[in-house]
C-alpha cells in the first residue's frame, strides 16, 4: 500500500514528476461500500492495459458505510485515448457502483493562485518549495491587498498583483480580484496564505475551484486580535495551526491537516508568535501538498487523506 508524502522540517518531499516518468494516471473513488469495488475496478484496468502502482483504500463501515479509493496506475494515453477512457470506466463501473469519481494526470502539476496580505512566512515557504520542486504546484500568480510582499514574490519569477480591500467595499474589491483568477487562469487551487480578508459566500461560489486556509485553531478562544498576548495571559501549554477547505462558515471547512508545538511558561508572545508561525507554514505546505498529489477526498464536513 503506498503511503503519503510527509513534510517536516528533516526531511525534503519527493520531487513531482519529470518528463521521462512513467505516465500516471490518478483515480478517486467515493461510493456507497459493498462487496466487488475493488476486482471491479481492478479488472477494468487490467483490462485496458494498465499497471496499478499504489492503491490505497478506507471504508466509514463495511456494512453500508462510505467506501473510499485512490489508486495510481501506469498507462500510456493521448487526449482522446484519455477522454474514452474516462467514458468507459464512468459507463461500466461508476454507474453501476454509484461512485463520484476523476481521473487526475499526475504529469500536469496542479495551478495555483496565491492570496496573501502582510504576513510573509506562509507564502515565501510555499514560494520555496515550489521552486525546490517540493510540491506538485505551478503557482502562477499571487495576490494581495496590500504592496508589502511585492519585492519578494517578483524575486521568485511570479507575478504580484495588488488588489486593495478599502473600507466599505470589499464587494468591489472581491470583483476584481475574481476578474483577476479569470482572466489568468484557469486555477486548480487557490490558497490563503494568511489572507486576512473573508471571503463572501458569493466569491467562493464564483471562484469556481477549492480554496484552502491556514490559520492559528489551536487558539480558539483567542479569535481578532493579538491571540498570542491572550493566550500568554492565559498561560497555554500547546500552540498549533489547522489548515482546512474554505466554505461559507467561517473556518469550519473540512480539516485537511493540523499540528501543534509544546510551549512553557518561559516563552514570551513574540515566542509563541514565531513558534506559531512555524506550525502555520509547514501545516499549509502539507495540505498543499496532499491536495496537489490527489490525497484528499471530501466526506462531508470531513475528509480521507491517503
Amino acid at each position: 500500500m503506498a503511503t503519503s508524502t510527509t513534510l517536516t522540517e528533516s526531511a525534503s518531499v519527493v520531487a513531482p514528476a519529470t518528463a521521462g516518468a512513467p505516465p500516471i494516471t490518478r483515480l478517486l473513488i467515493s461510493c456507497p461500500d459493498r462487496a466487488g469495488i475493488v476486482a471491479a475496478v481492478s479488472r477494468f484496468l487490467h483490462e485496458t492495459g494498465a499497471n496499478i502502482v499504489s492503491s490505497d483504500q478506507h471504508s466509514t463501515d463495511p456494512r453500508g458505510g462510505t467506501f473510499f479509493m485512490r489508486m495510481e496506475f501506469n498507462l500510456p494515453l493521448d487526449e482522446g485515448a484519455r477522454v474514452e477512457l474516462e467514458r468507459r470506466f464512468g459507463a461500466e463501473i461508476g454507474v453501476p457502483f454509484e461512485m463520484r469519481w476523476r481521473m487526475a494526470d499526475a504529469q500536469r502539476p496542479k495551478r495555483v493562485a496565491v492570496l496573501v496580505s502582510r504576513y510573509e512566512h506562509c507564502l515565501l515557504d510555499l514560494l520555496w518549495r515550489g521552486r525546490r520542486g517540493e510540491i506538485e504546484a505551478d503557482i502562477a500568480l499571487v495576490a494581495s491587498n496590500h504592496e508589502d510582499l511585492r519585492t519578494d514574490v517578483e524575486a521568485f519569477g511570479i507575478p504580484y498583483h495588488h488588489v486593495p480591500v478599502a473600507k466599505g467595499e470589499k464587494a468591489a474589491a472581491e470583483a476584481r480580484l475574481l476578474e483577476l483568477l479569470e482572466r489568468e487562469g484557469p486555477f486548480d487551487l487557490v490558497v490563503l496564505a494568511r489572507y486576512m480578508q473573508i471571503l463572501s459566500a458569493d466569491f467562493l461560489e464564483r471562484v469556481g475551484g477549492p480554496v484552502i486556509n491556514i490559520h492559528h485553531s489551536f487558539l480558539p478562544a483567542f479569535a481578532g486580535a493579538g491571540p498570542y498576548q491572550r493566550a500568554k495571559e492565559r498561560g497555554v501549554k500547546l500552540v498549533g495551526a489547522t489548515a482546512h477547505y474554505v466554505t461559507e462558515d467561517l473556518d469550519a471547512g473540512p480539516i485537511i491537516d493540523q499540528d501543534v508545538i509544546r510551549v512553557t511558561h518561559r516563552d514570551d508572545a513574540a515566542t509563541l508568535e514565531r513558534l506559531g508561525a512555524d506550525v502555520e507554514r509547514l501545516v499549509l505546505a502539507r495540505a498543499v501538498l496532499w491536495h496537489c498529489e490527489d490525497r484528499v477526498l471530501v466526506d462531508g464536513n470531513t475528509t480521507v487523506v491517503f
